[in-house]
């Protein structure tokens, strides 16, 4: 399909027209001689819009740096075609449906959302379109049969065991879990489940929270009256700010911990010196952590697009960027999707400067299982 076909689809879809189903551009399809096209669709309005608009500017700042740096990839420029999806799953698969019949989209890159990326990996794995990093850690959407799809970051799985086995070290077993009734927010709450019944403890008192996140301060209330040692967060953008604002303001001290996607900088931002105190899990290094040569690097491309924020959400845009961008390098001049699905494949040991991208555990591939635990400041950064 032509550049100016997929425009005028996107212009019919606008306006109400159908679509007919889409014919796949085949796996060895040549890619544009001079630009590389690489496909997203993520929420930058909808209730996670913070979260998706920080995701984008990292992204964009990693494309932005490559294109500086060496024109690009084996002298194609590389072009980020993100289209919204305001964070409803329908809108993302008519998207993605359109990303990949388009075939100059070389790949699919930083999707957002579980329910969202659960509509569209039926596509993906149809059309074998190499797919990098799944804005999500679920581990619904880590599948064998998935040959397409390179996850970058830790799991959800991952991340509840770390924060399950701190909290028991420290003596905390007697926990609480807010959770959104979305299928994050109950994947989530399964791995606690596990994660405490891994290490003989008793499953959490659970407390559910409304897919719109409408019963915030009833929540609360109920978690506070069961008399939790801490209170794990299941919930992801300003909803998760909500809940801090609410518990801070009926029990100041109830410790709280919550997952890496549980707030956008924006959200810590807002949150000021009420966010002090939250243990926050970390699938990247901190982004402001400076000693990281990687941190180094994304600060750089950062300033470089006139951002002069740093956030845990665009770091990991720019490194997920940085991971694809390495897969085009090695695929070589004549690239097509399947070559480039090779190269990620045959990726190992990829030392970014502080993170370590490895595929060769096959599939489901999982680049990184770094996890961090840190404790927010009064000034929204990590203090340790």
């Amino acid at each position: 399909m032509q550049r100016r076909q997929f425009t005028q689809s996107l212009l019919a879809t606008a306006t109400g027209l159908s679509l007919a189903p889409c014919a796949w551009a085949g796996p060895q399809d040549p890619i544009d001689a001079k630009v590389v096209t690489i496909g997203c669709s993520l929420g930058m309005t909808g209730p996670l819009a913070s979260l998706g608009k920080e995701l984008k500017q990292g992204l964009d700042a990693g494309i932005a740096q490559a294109n500086a740096r060496s024109g690009g990839t084996h002298g194609r420029e590389l072009r980020l075609l993100a289209l919204d999806d305001g964070y409803e799953p329908a809108r993302s698969e008519e998207n993605v449906r359109k990303l990949i019949a388009d075939g100059n989209v070389a790949a699919l890159l930083s999707c957002m959302g579980t329910p969202n990326n659960q509509r569209i990996m039926p596509l993906v794995d149809e059309a074998q379109i190499p797919y990098v990093a799944p804005q999500s850690g679920a581990s619904s959407l880590r599948k064998p049969e998935y040959r397409s799809v390179f996850h970058v970051r830790a799991g959800y799985s991952d991340e509840a065991q770390r924060l399950a086995k701190k909290l028991v070290a420290m003596g905390i077993t007697d926990l609480a879990v807010v959770y959104q009734d979305t299928v994050f927010g109950r994947e989530f709450l399964a791995d606690v489940n596990n994660a405490l019944k891994a290490v003989n403890q008793p499953a959490p008192k659970a407390f559910k929270l409304d897919a719109k996140g409408e019963q915030v301060a009833q929540v609360v209330q109920q978690a506070i009256g069961a008399k939790p040692m801490t209170v794990l967060l299941g919930t992801a953008g300003d909803v998760s700010a909500a809940l801090v604002n609410e518990f801070r303001k009926v029990s100041a001290s109830t410790p709280l911990a919550a997952t890496s996607v549980a707030f956008s900088g924006e959200n810590l931002r807002q949150l000021g010196a009420k966010a002090g105190g939250l243990a926050v899990s970390m699938v990247m290094p901190d982004a402001t952590r400076t000693s990281v040569a990687l941190v180094r690097e994304y600060q750089r491309a950062m300033r470089a697009a006139g951002q002069q924020e740093f956030s845990a959400r665009s770091f990991e845009g720019y490194v997920n960027a940085r991971v694809l961008i390495d897969g085009l390098d090695r695929a070589g001049k004549d690239l097509s999707r399947a070559k480039l699905r090779s190269a990620l494949a045959g990726m190992r040991n990829n030392d970014m400067g502080g993170f370590l991208v490895d595929f060769a555990g096959g599939t489901p591939f999982v680049g990184s299982k770094f996890i961090d635990l840190g404790i927010m400041g009064s000034n929204g950064k990590f203090v340790g």
